[in-house]
């Protein structure tokens, strides 16, 4: 008979490995945060910078609307006042060539031809663009004119103009060269 001496190898193999308790890994730190959160964070601060952006250009062009369209409201308002065409006139094309300017640079020195090229860039009704085109005129000249329509075209004109997106498309060569014909 064979009696077995009881080892330790032997009896761990009876009984299996000496096993540790299960520890579960630690919990994620909150910080940093994965890549994927760092690309959300950086796309939602683009398209807040993006709003604001669009916002506040938007506020400052309706802004600079409204106070060109209140300026000729006061040459309007001055003309009642005083009953002064030439300056009613003169007001008038003022503004109308300031706010040209800003699209044809040499607005402010054009005559004839090239100033109701200028003009006819924001679509307005025939009539109205033969009203402002007058107003040349009626600053040197004194002479009668509607002045109830010469400021309702101004204002439309000025409506349309203010917006980039009623501006036509002009080539550079006829919006911005000067005939020498229509010089100063």
């Amino acid at each position: 008979m064979m009696v077995s001496i009881a080892t330790p190898a032997s009896t761990a193999s009876v009984q299996g490995p000496a096993l540790r308790d299960i520890h579960l890994p630690p919990e994620p730190a909150w910080w940093p945060p994965a890549p994927a959160w760092w690309v959300l964070a950086v796309l939602v601060l683009a398209i807040l910078s993006l709003v604001m952006w669009g916002w506040r250009r938007y506020r400052q062009s309706k802004h600079r609307r409204q106070r060109v369209l209140h300026e000729l409201e006061q040459v309007a308002a001055r003309y009642r006042q005083d009953g002064d065409a030439a300056a009613l006139a003169g007001g008038i094309q003022q503004l109308l060539r300031r706010v040209a300017r800003q699209h044809v640079p040499l607005a402010v020195r054009q005559r004839g031809e090239a100033w109701r090229r200028t003009l006819a860039r924001v679509p307005l009704d025939p009539g109205a663009l033969e009203t402002l085109l007058a107003l040349d005129r009626h600053i040197y000249q004194p002479a009668s004119f509607d002045h109830a329509a010469a400021v309702h075209a101004a204002r439309d004109w000025l409506r349309l103009a203010l917006r980039r997106k009623y501006w036509k498309r002009g080539s550079r060569a006829t919006a911005e060269t000067l005939p020498e014909s229509d010089h100063v």
